[in-house]
């Protein structure tokens, strides 16, 4: 998603041109659907299944990406004027403090395991 999400933001408000307020939500809207598969199917894919139904993980993911956007843009808006940063940096950090913070609450919040189910990476005893 960082890739998509990013470098799509970066491109659009460079190259292309677009204000990078009009860039966000572009680039934000095709990443949004690539980062869920890729979270679903890759990162936190489980053993024993998913304590959520997708439907429910779909609604859970998109509250977070409501909230996502919305914090990115204002920060993205605010930090240049206070701490007399481009544009394009104080995009880059705002993305690397929501994504670490996000991370966890999709972790724990969205794509957490079945009750009495670990992931076969956090099972005691088990090598590889």
């Amino acid at each position: 998603m960082a890739a998509v999400y990013v470098g799509g933001t970066l491109l659009l408000s460079g190259p292309v041109g677009l204000p990078i307020q009009a860039a966000i939500p572009i680039a934000y809207a095709v990443a949004v659907a690539f980062h869920f598969l890729l979270q679903r199917v890759f990162v936190f894919r489980h053993d024993g299944g998913f304590a959520l139904s997708v439907r429910e993980q779909v609604v859970r993911y998109l509250l977070i990406a409501a909230t996502q956007y919305p914090a990115t843009a204002a920060l993205t808006a605010l930090l240049p004027a206070i701490f007399d940063l481009s544009d394009q940096v104080a995009y880059l950090i705002t993305v690397a403090i929501i994504s670490l913070t996000f991370f966890f609450v999709l972790r724990w919040g969205v794509f957490h395991p079945q009750e009495g189910h670990l992931a076969h990476e956090e099972r005691p005893g088990r090598v590889g």
